[in-house]
């Protein structure tokens, strides 16, 4: 079973917070040894700050071998990720 590390995204979602956000993302995965990183984000609303959120949170888990695994998503938010071409970097998982 892959190792996992857990990050909860809280909104509301600001995008002065975003690179705040990348460096506390790659702290963690620094610190644990991590194959997935698991983003919980229910309640997080479906716009183009959040997208941006989690294509940093990935950049940030990508650089270091890990996966992406979203949890709490709502509908929106992943027809978004989708929408936007992101569905195979930012899966929904359990």
């Amino acid at each position: 079973m892959p190792r996992a590390v857990s990050l909860r995204i809280s909104a509301p979602l600001e995008r002065a917070a975003l690179p705040a956000l990348f460096e506390h993302t790659c702290a963690l995965l620094e610190a644990r040894d991590a194959q997935i990183l698991r983003c919980e984000v229910a309640g997080v609303g479906a716009d183009a700050v959040a997208v941006e959120a989690l294509a940093r949170v990935a950049l940030a888990a990508r650089r270091r071998g890990c996966g992406v695994r979203l949890s709490g998503a709502s509908e929106e938010l992943l027809a978004l990720v989708a929408f936007l071409g992101l569905a195979d970097v930012l899966r929904e998982g359990r």
